[in-house]
């Protein structure tokens, strides 16, 4: 299923992430429930993510939009992959993302930043975030792909 096809057959049950998000990813079309970081400038807590079973979940990361500094690079990435993460989502900026195309994981971002974050263990893990005026909570399920990201409450065929 893809995201449009989604719209057309739920439209009063899916919510889009309206931003202008970039594939990454070596995956361009990834669903699964989603798993939420808040965390500004700091990918500690993306670490500690990757690094658990993802059983084909999709990690979203609210980092504030920023840009300055990315919160995921290839060895995170190449984490998620043998961990059994769908994707990542990142409202801010990744790294590597040569080596990242090449993976098998879908990465939607705002765009690139060679600096690493600061590694200072801050943030939230699971809680509800609040993405381009769209609220994402654990467990609503995601499905994206060169059309877009599609959220709901439940996951939907």
């Amino acid at each position: 299923m893809n995201t449009c096809d989604l719209c057309d057959l739920h439209e009063a049950r899916v919510r889009i992430l309206d931003l202008p998000l970039r594939d990454y990813g070596g995956r361009l079309a990834f669903d699964g429930l989603v798993s939420t970081i808040k965390a500004y400038e700091d990918n500690s807590l993306v670490r500690e993510a990757v690094a658990e079973a993802g059983n084909g979940r999709v990690l979203v990361i609210d980092g504030g939009g920023s840009m300055r500094r990315a919160m995921l690079g290839d060895l995170l990435a190449a984490k998620a992959v043998e961990n059994g993460w769908a994707g990542v989502v990142v409202y801010g900026a990744i790294r590597d993302s040569g080596a990242i195309g090449a993976m098998e994981l879908g990465v939607k971002a705002l765009g690139t930043c060679p600096r690493k974050t600061d590694k200072l263990g801050q943030g939230a893990r699971d809680v509800v975030v609040e993405i381009g005026g769209l609220v994402i909570r654990p467990g609503d399920w995601l499905c994206a792909d060169e059309d877009g990201v599609v959220l709901a409450d439940e996951v939907l065929r």
